[in-house]
């Protein structure tokens, strides 16, 4: 579940143990220091630290850090300290950024998407070393390391599992190298106002995505955990609830039952719902669902 609430301190972790009671697996927090992307939101690392401390079991994550805003080694230290911290509970989500408007106002260059994501690639394999307890020797293009390494950590919990979200090939290929957790996105994200294409929700272009991983990966696919961003509606009313879905949207050309086929899209009642996520975790291998914390009534509902 991805948190769109801004809440005081005691108001904060009271939603975060209402979360864990309902039975969610983990609280995520996307990463972003301007209201124009989603909205207020809080500072991942301090926001998740709090909702682990008053938690026993509920996962922490970040829905994806902005590679640009932070050197691999300081993403790598916050990450370990957190995962030790919450007893092994923190998820490390990491994306090249998009929202380019986030970036002009604090005066960072927006490079093209190539660099971007060269730069992750390149961020990756220093942050994923460090959190094996490697020293760093990398001499690249956008970060050198001679020696780095996270001595400064007391024992660990183990390495936290890195999530990547991952639209088109390429950044499918890198997933499938370096994830735990694969976030398999629509499309890429090629700028801040994107259109939604409906074709890119349906089956076929799910399979494809899923057909890049699996050669990309090898052996590795059976080991990766695959996460989506789904859209939950309980209604008693199904398919005019679907038509106001497509007309919000501002999709052409596509009816309801195109809609409830597609592999993120779940509209019915609780029962119904409850069969379709079955059918798609057989499907497709989707083991790990997010929705927006204003959803928590429903997915509660669901969950029970």
């Amino acid at each position: 579940m991805v948190s769109e609430s801004v809440l005081d301190g005691r108001a904060w972790v009271e939603h975060a143990r209402r979360i864990e009671d309902a039975g969610v697996s983990s609280l995520l927090i996307r990463d972003h220091f301007s209201a124009g992307a989603f909205g207020p939101q809080l500072a991942p690392f301090s926001a998740l630290a709090a909702a682990a401390a008053v938690t026993g079991h509920l996962r922490v994550g970040t829905m994806v850090l902005c590679n640009d805003f932070r050197h691999p080694a300081i993403v790598a230290h916050e990450a370990a300290s957190l995962h030790h911290l919450s007893g092994g509970r923190f998820e490390l989500g990491l994306g090249a950024g998009w929202y380019e408007p986030e970036y002009r106002a604090a005066g960072l260059a927006f490079d093209p998407a190539g660099r971007r994501i060269d730069r992750l690639e390149e961020s990756l394999t220093i942050i994923g070393e460090l959190l094996d307890g490697r020293p760093v020797y990398h001499a690249g293009t956008w970060y050198q390391a001679d020696g780095l390494d996270l001595d400064v950590m007391p024992g660990r919990q183990g390495r936290p599992p890195v999530l990547i979200g991952a639209g088109g090939p390429r950044m499918l290929r890198i997933a499938a190298r370096h994830a735990d957790i694969v976030g398999l996105l629509p499309a890429p994200i090629r700028k801040s106002d994107d259109s939604d294409d409906p074709s890119d929700r349906l089956p076929p272009a799910l399979d494809a995505k899923l057909a890049v991983l699996r050669a990309a990966a090898g052996n590795r696919f059976a080991e990766l955990e695959l996460s989506a961003l789904a859209s939950i509606c309980i209604t008693g009313t199904r398919r005019s609830s679907t038509e106001e879905l497509i007309a919000r949207r501002g999709w052409a050309g596509i009816e309801a039952e195109a809609v409830w086929q597609m592999p993120t899209i779940f509209i019915g009642s609780v029962a119904q719902i409850r069969e379709d996520l079955e059918a798609r975790r057989e499907r497709f291998g989707l083991s790990y669902l997010v929705t927006p914390d204003r959803d928590l009534p429903a997915l509660a509902k669901i969950i029970a």
